[in-house]
């Protein structure tokens, strides 16, 4: 792979992790500690995340809990995750919190799936946008001689095998998490 091709290969990686990233937070009925990535707990001040004070673990399949380092934070990651956007109401026995991941319905299931491909959409669309700069930049290049015709023609080919590259790895990593979804 040619270096004009690795920072373009760079950028198309960001956004395949983007699309990793976005699909994790997505609730497929499994307990999944991902979930709770984006919730911050006020803690002396500054927002926290709960990862950060306390052990997450998945007890059972659809169960997570939430076991705090200080037993004194055991309400305000309550709090956290009650008006956070899981649509899951914790549990706290005092030491420990749970939430419990109910099964999500059939109609909420072709919903979620349709999300994931709405997201591998939007990916696939990033990485024909950087396809797109990059074979801008290699006509530029042309123009100002720079490069020869061969060689925009070989890194042009180069570009469009490492986009379709990226489309696999996309369109696999939708079907995967489409797979979780529709799993009962």
């Amino acid at each position: 792979m040619s270096e004009f091709s690795k920072v373009y290969a760079d950028k198309m990686e960001g956004a395949l992790r983007h699309l990793d990233k976005e699909l994790v937070a997505i609730r497929a009925g499994r307990a999944n500690p991902a979930i709770l990535d984006r919730i911050t707990v006020d803690y002396y001040g500054s927002p926290t995340p709960i990862n950060q004070m306390a052990a997450v673990a998945v007890a059972e399949a659809r169960i997570l809990t939430i076991t705090p380092w200080d037993h004194t934070l055991i309400h305000p990651i309550e709090h956290a995750l009650l008006v956070s956007d899981i649509g899951i109401n914790p549990t706290n026995d005092g030491r420990v919190i749970r939430l419990v991941f109910p099964a999500p319905t059939e109609e909420r299931r072709r919903q979620l799936t349709k999300e994931v491909q709405k997201l591998g959409e939007e990916t696939k669309v990033a990485v024909r946008n950087v396809r797109r700069e990059a074979m801008d930049k290699l006509k530029a290049q042309k123009k100002s001689s720079e490069i020869t015709e061969d060689d925009q023609k070989q890194l042009e080919e180069e570009m469009q095998k490492l986009t379709d590259k990226y489309v696999k790895l996309i369109d696999k990593a939708c079907e995967e998490k489409n797979k979780e979804i529709m799993e009962l």
